[in-house]
């Protein structure tokens, strides 16, 4: 049997959300007090969307030239999630309060891994 830890869900909670437009970035800042300022790029890259993800394992695509994109708004869902709203007009992913705490705890791996993606591919960040 798996213990779960109840406090687990509650430390994952994002207690502020800002969005920086000028600086293209979304600052969230959650329960355990840890905080995050998560650049629009890593955002659009990592977007739990299905046009990103796919719908199962091994379907994520690779989305380039997006190192200038902005956010347009930030919308709360409910009381676990947020939906970014691009300048590129995507906006079709729910950014739960745990996958925001992913992405800010993995920030400079993801980048590595993505900057590391496109090359292999032959692609760029830029537009």
């Amino acid at each position: 049997m798996n213990a779960v830890d109840p406090g687990a869900a509650e430390r994952v909670k994002a207690t502020e959300v800002k969005l920086k437009r000028a600086e293209k970035s979304v600052e969230v800042a959650f329960a355990d007090g840890a905080r995050f300022i998560l650049p629009a790029e890593l955002l659009r890259v990592e977007s739990p969307s299905a046009e990103v993800r796919g719908h199962g394992p091994g379907q994520k695509k690779l989305v380039a030239g997006r190192k200038f994109v902005g956010i347009l708004g930030v919308e709360a869902v409910g009381h676990y999630a947020i939906r970014i709203r691009f300048d590129d007009l995507h906006d079709t992913g729910l950014y739960t309060w745990a996958y925001l705490r992913e992405l800010g705890d993995r920030q400079d791996e993801l980048m590595r891994a993505y900057i590391a993606n496109l090359a292999r591919a032959g692609l760029t960040r830029e537009p």
